[in-house]
């Protein structure tokens, strides 16, 4: 089987984008319509989410049908109900007797500092987003949820590197998959892989003065214990999260899918510097789509990779936009 290194080599996994690039916001399915074993681990202190506690374990609720990501901060939520508008309509859903009742968790992130803050992904844009999923190769950068999605914003959306939405899977053997979709939008930077900050708080230069380290790269870290980065601090507001889906075609049931979004996490503390902070509300789920055993802390470990791959490429593919500048357009300066 050929794989295309998104989340969508993942069997049973489908994703779709629907945006507005004038507003600059978006929203990104995950769709898994026959219903897949669903997780979620969910750390730092502004969260904006929906349906979480029923898939946790210990609940009646095992499977999810859709998840959905949003841009819009709590108003993007509606866009869920896009998702369960289009599994309804097609017949998906929890069986409840009466009627099927999609499960569709749901994880925003904040971009109304960037475009147009009156502007938000609705129930229609959901649904668009249903209809244009595929199991095709997954669009990354500024689409979709990722649209309106910025790195570094300790200073600022203003001194923010634009970034976006990010896939990657590893090919685990004999035909398992682990992949990761992920928007990024953390209060951090963003590091490669050799620790080198590619997207992040920049650099402020008043006269002959540069507030931050040298180079493009203030490095948020570095900030928070200076006398700048303190007094920022105060004044830091919850305009940030890191949310995404990691999936698998390994057997797991309810309690080892949400085992496996927690490892996941660990890909957002390899790839984002500071994370889990509680100016973000970073949340993860993992869903199980497939039969095939294996060892859960085997699917963990390389989830955590995927993920840390997935935020890379979100910023490498991510564009200039709404006049915040990319890595593609501040590498020649770094």
């Amino acid at each position: 089987m050929k794989l295309n290194n998104t989340i969508t080599d993942v069997p049973g996994i489908k994703v779709g984008h629907a945006q507005d690039f004038e507003a600059i916001t978006g929203c990104t399915v995950v769709l898994c319509e026959k219903g897949a074993y669903a997780g979620v681990d969910q750390r730092g202190g502004a969260p904006g989410t929906r349906e979480t506690d029923a898939i946790r374990p210990l609940h009646l609720v095992h499977k999810a049908h859709a998840i959905m990501l949003a841009g819009g901060s709590a108003y993007g939520l509606d866009a869920a109900s896009g998702a369960m508008k289009y599994l309804e309509e097609n017949g998906y859903g929890f069986d409840t007797g009466v009627v099927k009742v999609p499960i569709v968790p749901s994880a925003i992130l904040f971009d109304l500092s960037v475009g147009n803050s009156k502007v938000r992904p609705t129930t229609e844009m959901g649904y668009q987003a249903c209809l244009n999923a595929s199991n095709e190769p997954v669009l990354q950068g500024c689409v979709g949820a990722g649209t309106g999605a910025t790195a570094g914003n300790m200073l600022g959306v203003k001194q923010s590197t634009k970034s976006g939405i990010g896939s990657a899977s590893i090919d685990l053997g004999s035909g398992l998959i682990v992949g990761a979709l992920i928007a990024v939008n953390p209060f951090g930077d963003v590091l490669d892989g050799d620790g080198q900050i590619i997207a992040g708080v920049r650099t402020i230069s008043k006269g002959p003065v540069t507030i931050g380290s040298s180079g493009v790269f203030a490095d948020t870290r570095s900030l928070m214990k200076s006398s700048l980065g303190k007094t920022a601090l105060t004044f830091a507001s919850s305009h940030n999260t890191v949310v995404g889906v990691v999936a698998t075609n390994a057997k797991l049931d309810n309690e080892e899918t949400n085992f496996l979004a927690l490892m996941a996490q660990d890909g957002l503390a390899l790839a984002v510097r500071p994370s889990h902070t509680l100016f973000d509300g970073d949340t993860l789920f993992a869903l199980s789509t497939g039969n095939i055993p294996m060892d859960v802390n085997i699917v963990g470990a390389y989830a955590a990779e995927a993920v840390k791959l997935a935020i890379q490429n979100a910023v490498r593919n991510a564009k200039s936009m709404g006049g915040i500048p990319a890595m593609c357009d501040l590498s020649n300066k770094v």
